[in-house]
């Protein structure tokens, strides 16, 4: 602690910045430009990407933007700025006084003294076009320029809102955050749909393995967080996870992430579903108060856009068989287009770690999921299984009692109830902003046959 403080100590005295003989102008983002109360001439820099450009006679107006807002900070300029090198796409840092703005469009405008232009944008050869509304579709082509679309921005800034809303339901609410590991030598959904770690160089003999035993990427950190909630109480993870599914389709990425969270001394599905509840809702509300813009637009000009899936009134199955997306999304519909919890699932259709239920012929785990409209299951969640003969003897009959020694001995040394449940954060936003393709609610997508960047 007190290293910690003499280390702060030192960095405020050792500033490597010369005290200015004149006051500089305001750096201010484009957000709080446009959010600025006070409007009296105060001389400010703005830095940015120019996102239009109108000429006329004896005046220049731009729009900058530097992704701290949908809305774009309008600069006007004397003609005399005017330059080729001022066009759709090129950055720009502009210096000038903050104005009151005389359109309804907006409160404020800066009024340019000066105006450098950072980096040229060819608008000719600029895979985005000015004025042109790029699909989707098109726009994945492009991964390391579509961030700076309209569309994108709003969905990666919503992305960034609804990460800090739930980092701040879990830390509200008790919760430890657990650095889980992405290297595993574990299989916690035991589909095998795993990537295999391996060094690039052979650093060993091809018989042997570089951490002894096979090492894969890991698809959940359910395991691990379960260790940590025998020390913590409650635990969560929030982090990337991977499977090599070999599909394209709109609902699978190769790599995504998971919010995952484990509560010690939880005896019913009723509390667990009481947390997911609350996360959902609570992150909901905060993106919704933060990003208001942000999310009208997904609704107003990507949701209306997608293909809208119809199914048959009809949707049968029986008992023992698994849901499957369009089951899901019918239960979904058939209750009013509302979140639906589905509990009590099969036995063997569940991981060994769920609860088993005890309850004669239909033999169900007390397992939960939550499904939505438009996404179908987004949360799924157990209570665990913290009775030693029970695990022990399903583990046997899998033959993974020796590789799950240690699951076992968690139940040997302090076994409480408990229970947890993960959460498709792509998924998240694709149902609150009504996105189809998982694509798009990610930066940099990765799946099958495609590793852009």
């Amino acid at each position: 602690m007190f290293a910690a403080r003499r280390l702060l100590r030192a960095w405020r005295c050792c500033s490597s910045a010369p005290s200015p003989r004149l006051k500089p102008s305001a750096k201010l983002s484009v957000r709080d430009a446009l959010g600025a109360q006070s409007t009296n001439g105060e001389r400010v820099q703005v830095q940015g990407w120019i996102r239009s450009v109108r000429s006329q006679k004896e005046v220049l107006f731009l729009h900058v933007n530097d992704g701290s807002s949908l809305e774009n900070l309008q600069v006007v300029a004397d003609s005399s700025f005017d330059s080729r090198e001022l066009a759709f796409g090129s950055s720009v840092e502009v210096q000038g006084q903050l104005v009151k703005s005389p359109s309804k469009r907006q409160n404020v405008e800066l009024k340019a003294e000066k105006i450098e232009v950072v980096g040229n944008c060819d608008a000719k050869t600029f895979p985005l076009k000015y004025k042109e509304r790029h699909s989707l579709e098109y726009l994945r082509q492009y991964p390391h320029l579509r961030c700076r679309t309209n569309a994108l921005g709003s969905v990666l800034r919503v992305r960034s809102e609804a990460t800090a809303a739930i980092h701040s339901f879990f830390k509200d609410n008790g919760f430890v955050h657990i650095h889980t590991p992405v290297i595993t030598s574990n299989d916690c959904e035991g589909a095998g749909e795993l990537f295999q770690v391996e060094p690039s160089s052979k650093i060993k003999l091809p018989e042997e393995n570089f951490f002894n035993v096979p090492a894969f990427l890991t698809v959940s950190g359910q395991l691990h967080l379960e260790v940590m909630s025998g020390a913590f109480t409650q635990v969560f993870t929030f982090g990337p996870t991977f499977r090599a599914e070999n599909s394209q389709s709109r609902r699978h990425l190769a790599e995504f992430y998971m919010v995952e969270a484990e509560i010690s001394f939880v005896e019913s599905l009723q509390d667990l579903m009481q947390v997911m509840e609350g996360l959902f809702k609570s992150a909901t509300t905060m993106v919704l108060s933060n990003c208001p813009e942000d999310v009208e637009l997904c609704h107003k000009f990507i949701a209306p856009g997608q293909k809208i899936r119809t199914y048959a009134k009809k949707q049968l199955f029986n008992w023992g068989d698994d849901l499957h997306t369009e089951h899901e999304k019918y239960l979904v519909k058939h209750c009013g287009n509302i979140p639906v919890f589905v509990i009590n699932y099969p036995l063997a259709l569940k991981p060994f770690y769920m609860r088993d239920n005890e309850d004669g012929p239909q033999h169900t785990v007390a397992a939960v999921d939550l499904l939505v409209p438009g996404v179908g299951e987004l949360f799924g969640g157990s209570l665990r299984e913290e009775r030693y003969h029970f695990l022990e003897q399903r583990l046997t009959r899998l033959g993974l009692t020796e590789a799950y020694q240690w699951y076992l001995d968690l139940r040997r040394f302090g076994s409480v109830p408990h229970g947890g449940f993960g959460m498709g954060f792509e998924r998240y936003l694709q149902c609150i902003l009504g996105i189809d393709n998982i694509k798009d609610v990610i930066p940099f997508p990765r799946f099958t046959h495609s590793c852009l960047l």
